[in-house]
């Protein structure tokens, strides 16, 4: 979510001065995880130039400072994600195709909340539990209505659908502004898929 220039500092740091607004050194999060791991998400999004400064430090294990010349040497497992198809992308030419080939040392494909329906109950009370706590309002029961609501759902928002929808349950305890919500955002879909 940070503009390139500032992403650069903030994976793998700056001297001082390197650009306006770095008052001091700053260690970057590559720097902080050496002989650990680094979580890269939405790594489809990076820039040509950050993909090409990362492949850099994944081949060589070395990296340099923004502003600087002596290049800082790191042991670092990354884990990135994406919700994007970087297979496309590198047919496009968005996403380099060594770098594609470096990260994908162990792939795991999480598939959509939908495809995994079976689980939607097991996240609703633990999204409740979480967010009763949280906010100190009590559990709401929710009915077979919603329940079945959930389960017929297509929740192209995923996880963070079902955790949003169960937040307002809990924050608003009215069941019906859910069950409201899920209708219209399927007549949405409706409507939207009809040519």
């Amino acid at each position: 979510a940070l503009p390139a220039d500032l992403l650069e500092s903030e994976l793998f740091g700056h001297e001082k001065g390197a650009f306006t607004g770095a008052a001091t050194t700053r260690i970057g999060k590559f720097e902080q995880a050496d002989g650990g791991a680094i979580m890269l998400d939405e790594i489809g999004e990076l820039t040509p130039a950050l993909q090409a400064k990362l492949l850099h430090v994944l081949q060589d294990a070395e990296f340099t400072k923004l502003g600087s010349n002596k290049p800082v040497n790191v042991d670092v497992r990354i884990v990135a994600a994406t919700n994007r198809n970087l297979e496309k992308m590198m047919t496009s030419g968005e996403f380099r195709e060594d770098l594609y080939y470096r990260l994908r040392v162990i792939e795991l494909t999480v598939p959509p909340l939908r495809e995994r329906r079976d689980e939607i109950p097991t996240l609703t009370e633990a999204f409740i539990a979480r967010y009763a706590r949280r906010y100190k309002r009590p559990a709401p029961r929710i009915s077979p209505q919603l329940r079945q609501l959930f389960q017929e759902y297509e929740w192209p928002g995923n996880i963070r659908e079902l955790e949003n929808t169960i937040k307002r349950l809990v924050i608003l305890q009215d069941e019906q502004i859910a069950i409201d919500e899920i209708e219209r955002n399927r007549r949405r879909a409706t409507t939207t898929a009809v040519p």
